[in-house]
């Protein structure tokens, strides 16, 4: 199709991804958002989120004229041929999603929006938002597309431009065809859906992406109650074309962003329509049982008590290659151990500045210095290359907790350290030997 004016209203991680990503495709894009401090960064061509190619591609599209920052959405839509909505949806209260941002956004535009324009919902939004937004506008001349991203973090350029599928809905079939058309030059099959089938796919993924890490989280806790090896067991499992590989890691718990939220959402949307989803509930309360046995971990690799520890964490963000710390399972386990009086000092090669009950450094081996045990939380692949012996010479205690597998365990032992990972039989303790 030829290039379409386009605007995205929002410049967050999906917001400026999707902007910046149809820039790239061709297409005129105007990015909006309320920040004039952001919009004027980003018009200069500095983005603030850590993710990787973005940047680049915010430079070409600003290079090319095909991309600009504006303030204001009102003005900016008043040519456009598709608006995209691509504003926070956080968790509110009761678990719900919270649609304020997405309603102001309508009321803002709801009168200028050209007839026949297309006004899509990329945010993550509850079934029915759809016929929600249209009530709102008031219009049966502007359809409303639900087109759900499924980007994640660290690899959203990566994902949005080599999708695994382009989801599109609406109870208007040739408008949804015609928001499909849009990611025409991507090689990627379109599903032309109704609207609340399209907005129903994204928690139904997300949904199942979090069970599949709680049930994981709860075979490696099984492994190590029965002597077994959960790298063994997922690679065992993993080769079962069913199943696949992905998703299959232990660790400290799921968080970010989405899962949160979206397991949340999905649970007070399947409770307003009666029906209780005991599968998904449980799930989310195993990701809080998985939070309190690694803190019950790290108490064990300290004698115990953890009031009065030094712990020293590695990894803030919830995941490797970001620097977010929305629902960051790294910060719920440090918050625990903070509750429970241990004395944190914290590394994250993508974090910085002041967090509320520890001491953030900008060296990974000042966590170690007089420590009593080491915690890996993240799994930034800078934490398998350092100088384990060094580390444990700064450290008090001995004992390295790996909630994400991720170090080596002989590296450790031959530090003198012990190691501890998540459903991987424990390394034998070499104890220091203190100099004399």
């Amino acid at each position: 199709m030829s290039a379409a004016r386009i605007v995205v209203v929002g410049t967050g991680y999906v917001g400026l991804t999707t902007g910046a990503c149809l820039a790239g495709l061709g297409h005129r894009v105007t990015c909006v958002d309320v920040d004039q401090a952001k919009v004027a960064r980003l018009s200069a061509g500095r983005v603030d989120i850590l993710e990787p190619g973005l940047s680049e591609l915010v430079a070409r599209g600003l290079t090319s004229g095909r991309l600009n920052f504006v303030v204001g959405a009102r003005d900016a839509v008043r040519d456009a041929e598709a608006v995209f909505l691509c504003v926070p949806t956080p968790m509110g209260a009761g678990g719900s999603a919270d649609l304020r941002a997405v309603e102001a956004v309508t009321t803002e535009i709801g009168d200028v929006i050209p007839s026949g324009c297309a006004l899509i919902t990329k945010s993550t939004v509850p079934v029915g938002t759809s016929k929600r937004i249209q009530a709102m506008l008031g219009r049966t001349d502007v359809p409303v597309v639900s087109n759900p991203e499924f980007l994640r973090e660290g690899t959203a350029v990566e994902d949005f431009l080599g999708p695994d599928r382009i989801v599109v809905g609406s109870d208007d079939v040739a408008a949804a065809r015609w928001v499909g058309e849009l990611y025409a030059d991507l090689a990627a099959p379109v599903v032309v859906a109704d609207a609340a089938s399209a907005e129903l796919v994204k928690y139904a993924a997300n949904c199942f992406l979090a069970m599949k890490l709680s049930y994981v989280n709860s075979i490696a806790e099984l492994c190590e109650r029965l002597g077994a090896d959960i790298d063994l067991v997922t690679e065992g499992m993993g080769y079962d074309r069913r199943i696949g590989r992905s998703f299959l890691k232990p660790g400290p718990g799921w968080g970010g962003s989405c899962l949160p939220k979206d397991t949340s959402a999905l649970v007070r949307v399947a409770e307003s329509v009666q029906y209780d989803f005991t599968l998904l509930t449980s799930a989310i309360e195993e990701n809080i049982a998985q939070r309190d046995r690694i803190v019950a971990k790290i108490a064990g690799a300290v004698g115990g008590t953890l009031a009065g520890s030094r712990i020293g964490l590695l990894g803030l963000a919830f995941k490797a290659g970001t620097n977010d710390l929305r629902d960051s399972p790294a910060l719920a386990v440090a918050s625990v151990l903070g509750a429970l009086g241990a004395e944190l000092t914290a590394y994250d090669p993508a974090v910085g500045g002041q967090i509320a009950g520890m001491t953030v450094v900008d060296d990974p081996y000042q966590v170690a210095k007089a420590a009593d045990a080491v915690v890996v939380l993240t799994e930034w692949d800078e934490f398998k290359r350092l100088d384990w012996t060094y580390m444990a010479e700064q450290m008090d205690g001995d004992s390295v907790v790996d909630t994400r597998n991720l170090l080596e365990p002989q590296r450790i032992l031959d530090a003198g350290l012990s190691w501890q990972g998540v459903g991987r039989p424990r390394a034998a303790q070499r104890r220091k030997v203190a100099v004399s």
